[in-house]
């Protein structure tokens, strides 16, 4: 019995060492595959950047993959990219044992943690309102080492970028904004940022809704100064060519309102007799206009934009068809006055005046007749002067019928002013509008391109 109780124990016993070792060597091995075999020397400050020759700075050679680009804010004057950024550098300090690489390798993928012992540059975008590293379960980062100690780290970031925008040429503006990318701590004696040789590289499935983006970028490398950290750093700068699609505003502004202007030309061919027609269509299609533009798209600034002009330009048109209607009905009212205001006897009374028949004249005076006793006096001979109530002699006024009607010489139809008007309108009306036109669309294709 105890010789078996003494077997129990033993086997439990063993059974007890071979789980230990063996937790013991699960736990060795994920300590061995969580930190790959990379040798930092025991001097190694992850502070200090790599040494280079005769006191140059490091060389960072600098990437991005454009993935989209959407969200582009007139209002706050933004843009939101989404990239991949890879930065490249050689680190001669390291001390990399082949056997970490696989057969036919020449680099090996580190894992983030062993990334955060190294040296590292820290470039920024300068002009980004938010620029962060896309996470799902983690950051989407890499770190790729190679044989010849060269590191190369990549992330998936995206970022709003601020952009000064300019709206003067709006629809047909062209906007240049621009991504600066610049060492926060070291200065250009310490680190020099360059693009590489890709560069900036636009996924070929991007597209824009209401812009083209225009090829090829503008890369640029410089040094700039900054007051604020008091010294010269390095600097990349890619430009960003966004032109606006016309095609949009040709439907939904353009088109619309030259056929509202061509049909306030339409009045000119309504009588005075349809004022409720006339008045109606004029006063719909200005509102229409109104409409049309406080409806708009438009950018708020406060300077004169070139939709500003086309739609000043196209309210004016209506706005002078509507006072050409007002000049005329005027100009009727004036003419139903004076033609209703001729006594049908005056012709009769002047020719019995001529032959000295009646002792009285009937003398057209302003569109009013008035019977004045008649004296003649004697001047010279063959003449003789007609004077009212004994007083000195009186020119007579011009008759203010000539001023709103009067008869063609040539054919003897009479001409009544507010008909010549709208037969000139007809004409005048849509030329001055097809001139406007010539000169707004050349301009505007001058100083957009």
């Amino acid at each position: 019995m105890l010789d078996k109780f003494n077997t129990n124990a033993f086997i439990s016993f063993g059974l007890g060492f071979i789980l230990m070792w063996l937790s013991e060597a699960t736990e060795a091995h994920m300590n061995y595959t969580a930190k790959p075999r990379v040798v930092l020397p025991p001097n190694y400050v992850k502070e200090i950047r790599p040494p280079s020759k005769k006191g140059s700075p490091v060389i960072v050679d600098f990437s991005i993959f454009v993935v989209d680009i959407n969200s582009i804010n007139v209002e706050d004057m933004d843009f939101r990219v989404d990239m991949f950024i890879h930065q490249r550098w050689l680190e001669s300090r390291l001390e990399i044992p082949d056997d970490i690489f696989e057969e036919g390798d020449d680099y090996v993928t580190l894992l983030p943690e062993v990334f955060e012992n190294f040296w590292q540059p820290d470039p920024y975008f300068l002009n980004s309102k938010i620029a962060e590293i896309a996470t799902l379960t983690h950051k989407f980062t890499s770190v790729t080492l190679y044989k010849n100690k060269t590191v190369r780290y990549a992330a998936r970031m995206h970022a709003i970028i601020a952009c000064q925008m300019e709206f003067q040429l709006y629809p047909m503006d062209i906007q240049v904004c621009p991504i600066y990318i610049e060492s926060f701590s070291s200065n250009n004696q310490k680190v020099k940022l360059r693009w590489s040789d890709s560069g900036v590289t636009l996924n070929p499935e991007l597209k824009l809704l209401q812009y083209n983006l225009g090829q090829p970028l503008e890369l640029e490398e410089s040094d700039g100064y900054m007051p604020e950290k008091v010294g010269n750093f390095s600097r990349l700068t890619v430009y960003f060519r966004f032109e606006r699609q016309i095609g949009h505003h040709l439907i939904q502004t353009f088109a619309p309102s030259s056929l509202v202007v061509m049909l306030s030309w339409f009045s000119f061919w309504l009588g005075l007799d349809a004022i409720p027609g006339r008045v109606t269509l004029l006063v719909t299609c200005m509102l229409t206009l109104v409409t049309m533009f406080t409806g708009a798209d438009i950018p708020p600034v406060a300077y004169v934009k070139a939709l500003d002009l086309w739609m000043a330009g196209c309210m004016l048109s209506v706005f002078a068809a509507l006072a050409e209607f007002v000049v005329v009905k005027v100009l009727d009212v004036q003419y139903q006055y004076q033609v209703n205001r001729i006594p049908k006897v005056l012709p009769m009374r002047i020719s019995n005046m001529e032959k000295g028949q009646c002792a009285t004249v009937a003398s057209w005076e302003g569109g009013a007749v008035r019977s004045r006793k008649a004296t003649q006096t004697p001047t010279t001979p063959g003449q003789t002067s007609l004077q009212g109530n004994g007083g000195p002699p009186k020119p007579a006024r011009r008759q203010s019928l000539l001023s709103v009607a009067w008869t063609d010489t040539d054919t003897g139809v009479e001409k009544i002013m507010w008909r010549e008007i709208d037969k000139v309108s007809r004409a005048v009306f849509p030329i001055l509008f097809f001139v406007f036109v010539l000169l707004y669309w050349p301009i505007l294709l001058m100083k957009s391109s």
